[in-house]
């Protein structure tokens, strides 16, 4: 797993709110601490991803292609990075609609960097009634 910090480091500026993104950025740079990232994204996202940067994408939300479509609305180039709990995809930079499809089935929390420091893509952890909130982070 090679790390892209420089990519990393722009999405949590520009993504996560400013209390947590020094403790976020240190996680996610330990290999033994990085996991406490996507736990805590799959906790309480709403209180460490800066809301004002949030769109909801209304459901049903699971259709790749939609996903897909949308995020090439606004502005997604066909390869992104991926910071992912599933280690098969994390620090990877893959086509983006792969990476869609691959996020939506694996049901975990994940950020794709579309757009570094303008876009991305958050989808948080299926929730008990099997709805996974997914989101359009854009500024």
């Amino acid at each position: 797993m090679e790390v892209d910090k420089e990519q990393e480091e722009l999405l949590v500026k520009t993504f996560f709110e400013k209390r947590v993104r020094e403790r976020i950025l240190h996680e996610l740079f330990s290999p033994k601490k990085r996991q406490n990232v996507f736990h805590r994204l799959c906790h309480n996202f709403n209180s460490i991803l800066s809301t004002k940067y949030m769109i909801e994408i209304t459901k049903p939300n699971s259709d790749p292609d939609k996903i897909v479509s949308l995020l090439h609305k606004y502005g997604a180039k066909d390869s992104c990075y991926v910071i992912a709990m599933d280690s098969d995809l994390d620090c990877k930079y893959i086509p983006l609609s792969i990476a869609v499809e691959k996020v939506i089935e694996s049901g975990w929390p994940t950020i794709i960097s579309c757009i570094p420091s303008k876009l991305a893509f958050f989808q948080a952890e299926q929730d008990p009634m099997g709805l996974t909130p997914r989101y359009v982070l854009k500024r």
